[in-house]
């Protein structure tokens, strides 16, 4: 089977609270978002800013590492891969979401503090 790559590597700070919960198996699930911005001067020599969020999941005992560790407004580097799930909702319509699943984490607000 041919294989590709699917590899995310984020630096921003966390959004709200995360969400933590367990599956009926036991297992651990944390749920986030991470906030990521750039700057630019335009064609005008002004400057621009754009911030782009991205959903964060974090399995098993990374998940409980996240729940010690974050809070909203830590930096944080992120590496994990893309993964797009869909689900249809009561009223027969089709949903999509995009998340990085979360393989790494390094907090980095105590190192730059």
């Amino acid at each position: 089977m041919k294989q590709g790559l699917n590899k995310v590597m984020i630096i921003g700070w966390v959004g709200d609270d995360l969400e933590v919960r367990q599956t009926p198996s036991g297992r651990y699930v944390a749920s986030f978002s991470v906030a990521t911005s750039r700057s630019w001067l335009s064609l005008d020599e002004s400057p621009q800013e754009e911030t782009e969020w991205f959903n964060v999941v974090a399995w098993g005992h990374l998940a409980e590492v996240c729940q010690k560790e974050l809070a909203r407004g830590v930096q944080i580097y992120v590496e994990g891969r893309l993964h797009t799930r869909s689900w249809e909702d009561d009223a027969g319509r089709r949903h999509f979401r995009t998340e990085v699943v979360a393989q790494n984490l390094l907090v980095l607000s105590e190192f730059l503090e």
